[in-house]
């Protein structure tokens, strides 16, 4: 089986505090991990914990950062086909406050591919899926050419200015750039998926809305990634041909698990077959 991630990759920062800094407050990051996160590299990791062939497309930025960001995902044994950027490379801050909750401080622009990049668009055909989280319009057309296309439900604009039908919009009923219905697509998707915290989700098809159940955790220590690892799952298991809710199913068990931990790369549990 092989996979795709089309979108952006941060160089990310993140620690534990024990609150936000209050105005004129000095925070003091104690083990701080540097990784390779965001959208599309939280995504990315939790593919490449299992047994597809993963590409990862994606833009790097000139600066240390960026090449910081090329060494590990290098070291990821993917194949990651990455266009130069001529500018910093992005840097994401985030901050777990107790109980889990994150607070994200992005510093600059993220860095997307374009369907205009050297990069080789045509091997999208070949994909049993891809999962789309950049904002190239025509770059959404070339990954159209997998079997299976998951797009974030952020990427709506790109969606609608592709024309495109995607099979499965996946975002967070939660987050208000994310929280959408199947009646506000032009070009409606097969199956439009809510991710809804401890509440599990639901599943809204032009036969209806399903809801799917999250798995119980015992103690949310981190919530950072846990979209992003669902959404990387939810590709896995529709590309090895799982019905949708099955794939939701099982990939809520992947969003569940890095609550368990304040680094989600530590926690991200393996796909299975």
């Amino acid at each position: 089986m092989r996979v795709a991630v089309i979108g952006h990759v941060e160089h990310v920062t993140l620690a534990a505090v024990p609150a936000l800094p209050a105005p004129g407050d000095i925070v003091h990051l104690d083990a701080p991990r540097v990784f390779p996160g965001g959208g599309g590299g939280l995504a990315f990791h939790q593919l490449i914990r299992g047994p597809a062939e993963v590409l990862l497309y994606t833009a790097i930025g000139s600066d240390d950062a960026g090449r910081d960001v090329r060494d590990e995902l290098a070291r990821s044994g993917a194949r990651v086909h990455a266009a130069a950027r001529s500018e910093p490379h992005t840097r994401d801050l985030v901050l777990i406050t107790p109980g889990g909750e994150r607070t994200i401080f992005v510093i600059g622009r993220p860095l997307h591919p374009t369907r205009a990049d050297p990069l080789p668009w045509d091997e999208l055909a070949t994909c049993d899926g891809a999962y789309f989280t950049a904002q190239d319009p025509e770059a959404l057309r070339a990954a159209r050419a997998a079997r299976v296309l998951v797009v974030s439900a952020r990427r709506r604009a790109a969606l609608a200015a592709s024309g495109v039908r995607a099979d499965v919009v996946v975002g967070s009923a939660n987050d208000p750039r994310e929280a959408t219905a199947l009646a506000d697509y032009a070009i409606a998707p097969g199956a439009l998926v809510m991710t809804d915290g401890a509440r599990g989700g639901r599943i809204e098809t032009a036969a209806g809305v399903v809801a799917f159940a999250a798995p119980p955790v015992p103690r949310v220590v981190g919530a950072y990634g846990a979209g992003d690892s669902f959404a990387g799952a939810l590709v896995h298991y529709l590309a090895a041909g799982r019905a949708i809710a099955e794939a939701c199913a099982r990939a809520a068990v992947h969003g569940a698990a890095v609550l368990a931990g304040i680094v989600p790369i530590d926690h991200q549990a393996p796909c299975s077959p």
